[in-house]
């Protein structure tokens, strides 16, 4: 027998090579993945953005390979591509936005012109508050002119909101990104009989000392009283007319009484932004009034899901307050521990209610160096040019959530090789988090889970892989080893793949119906993985 033809084999090969008749590129470390699907792709850039990189790839070339692919799904079918961008947008799926104003604009800037129109029919849907519209402005300047089309669906962005919203807006999202109300204004020259209205267009460009300043709604008036206002005044302003902290003067925010005032209304989104600057001032302190309501207010489970709270903007502010101190090293607070348990316990309560499927899980996080924010140059959610969160912290928190659910599960930790992480549901996040941002070690083998699991002689129902696919290193591919541990166990185990960066691979064998694929994660992701375990 011949020893060449011996050594070819389509069940073992070394993920340095391709899968024999198998459709697979190589990814940004050296290692063959399957390349995921144009649309597949173009829907994981709307969930997990670009604007941070990842360990490979800059943030500027993994732009513009997902702005090509966009492009690409657009040129094909225009009208399901503005429905993927809406549909992302306005379900709370994406952590932030930008991904898809930002695919809203190139469609708006397209060569046809029936899905061109779409795009900007679909303005208000994705452009929700007037920074989402200077971004899109931002955005849409560097690829097409001010048309007549753009400027008359803008016109109607703001003439077909109710006259109070559009004041409220006016004053809350004054500027951003080089662009004011009143510039955006100017350029559309929205055309209205309602003289309110008018007025407001007026205000905007000309101040407060304009004819008829007395019938302009009563947001204005009070923003206005505001710009002088000393402490104590403001307060009552703030009471009076309900205004927000962007709507005072940044010395006043310097009270703690100011501050005080701005909590009991304030919209709970903002109130978890803002812990650490309530703490700076000395408001929110152990046993205060105002750490006692935020406490109750996020312990309530069907107030953090009608304010639409995202898992990552909890896992963002946990990190944060926890450490004491901004990104960015400014301003330092004490922290408050019976806050940092209640954000542990809203991160569990975003998610949607779970039924365990009372299946054997084991849950593999990617710990290898692309994971780990060191030399990390982005991640799931970048903030002002940094990363709060490398992908590892992701990972960790999303292997928890589902822990907490799945009472039979296994966590581990891999990159070369298989590490026990000894993690618990009894454990808190952060501290889950700190053990696996300790516990980086080396390349990447996303067939770890799967190997350990044979190796070891451990029934799982389960796989799910959490990583940012940059597999290279291993003597088979994680979908051979699937299918290793399959073929010798008799378990039809089911695998998850949970993807956290942007990029264009995924291990998740395509044609193995028993695999699936998950861009970043959301309130809905445990129950996703649960309804696909049980088939």
């Amino acid at each position: 027998m011949s020893k060449a033809y011996s050594l070819f084999s389509q069940r073992v090969n070394p993920q340095s090579e391709p899968i024999p008749g198998k459709d697979m590129v190589k990814n940004e470390a050296g290692g063959y993945v399957f390349k995921k699907e144009a649309w597949a792709a173009f829907e994981r850039f709307l969930v997990l953005g670009s604007e941070g990189g990842t360990y490979y790839v800059s943030a500027e070339n993994l732009t513009k390979e997902n702005a090509l692919n966009t492009i690409a799904c657009i040129r094909e079918d225009g009208r399901r591509a503005v429905d993927t961008i809406v549909n992302v947008s306005s379900s709370g799926r994406a952590p932030k936005n930008d991904p898809a104003i930002f695919a809203l604009a190139l469609a708006a800037s397209t060569e046809d012109l029936k899905t061109r129109q779409i795009a900007l029919d679909n303005l208000d849907k994705v452009c929700r508050i007037p920074t989402h519209l200077f971004h899109f402005m931002t955005y849409v300047k560097n690829m097409r002119g001010f048309g007549r089309g753009l400027r008359t669906a803008i016109a109607k962005w703001y003439n077909d909101k109710p006259v109070e919203s559009m004041a409220f807006h006016a004053v809350k999202y004054q500027s951003r990104d080089g662009w004011s109300n009143s510039d955006v204004v100017r350029l559309a020259h929205p055309k209205t009989s309602e003289r309110v209205r008018n007025l407001v267009y007026q205000w905007m460009h000309k101040g407060y000392e304009i004819d008829g300043a007395d019938i302009l709604p009563k947001i204005i008036h009070g923003f206005e009283a505001a710009k002088a206002a000393n402490p104590q005044e403001t307060v009552d302003l703030i009471r009076e007319y309900n205004l927000t902290r962007e709507m005072v003067s940044s010395e006043t925010l310097k009270s703690p009484e100011v501050w005080e005032a701005l909590l009991e209304k304030m919209p709970l989104e903002a109130m978890i932004r803002n812990l650490g600057n309530m703490s700076k001032v000395g408001l929110v302190k152990p046993l205060s009034d105002a750490s006692k309501l935020i406490r109750e207010r996020l312990s309530d489970q069907e107030l953090l899901k009608k304010a639409r709270i995202h898992p990552i903007g909890v896992l963002v502010a946990l990190k944060i307050y926890a450490q004491g101190k901004g990104m960015l090293g400014k301003g330092e607070w004490n922290v408050d521990q019976n806050i940092v348990d209640a954000l542990d316990d809203a991160f569990y309560k975003t998610f949607d209610y779970l039924t365990p499927t009372n299946k054997r899980f084991l849950i593999g996080v990617d710990m290898s160096g692309s994971m780990m924010g060191s030399g990390f140059r982005g991640g799931m959610l970048p903030n002002a040019g940094s990363t709060p969160l490398a992908p590892c912290e992701i990972a960790a928190s999303l292997a928890m959530a589902v822990l907490k659910t799945e009472k039979n599960s296994y966590v581990c930790g891999f990159a070369r090789e298989f590490r026990d992480l000894n993690i618990s549901s009894k454990m808190r996040l952060d501290e889950v988090i700190q053990k696996c941002l300790s516990s980086t070690f080396g390349s990447t083998d996303c067939a770890v889970p799967m190997i350990h699991a044979l190796k070891e002689k451990l029934n799982v129902d389960a796989f799910v892989v959490i990583t940012d696919n940059d597999t290279y290193i291993g003597r088979i591919h994680p979908s051979q080893a699937l299918n290793q541990y399959r073929e010798r166990t008799g378990i039809n185990a089911k695998q998850v793949v949970l993807a956290v960066t942007a990029g264009k691979f995924t291990i998740a064998d395509p044609k193995d119906r028993n695999a699936m694929d998950i861009a970043g994660f959301d309130t809905s992701t445990p129950s996703v993985i649960s309804d696909f375990i049980r088939g």
